[in-house]
């Protein structure tokens, strides 16, 4: 997969199977696995995802 086509810090993701927006932390490109966090509520979260589990989200 070319670099160009991975995401970035800072950039605004979801799942593929829906869910909050996530924000990406920190970026494994070994692996093309992402560190993601979003707010569950009033509670910071975060997990790791794979490439092709995520999808953009577009800023309006």
């Amino acid at each position: 997969m070319p670099n160009e086509s991975l995401y970035k810090i800072g950039e605004i993701v979801k799942l593929k199977s829906g869910g909050p927006d996530m924000t990406i932390k920190q970026v494994y490109t070994s692996d093309q696995d992402y560190r993601c966090q979003w707010f569950a509520g009033k509670k910071l979260d975060n997990g790791i995802f794979p490439h092709d589990s995520l999808i953009k989200v577009e800023q309006e």
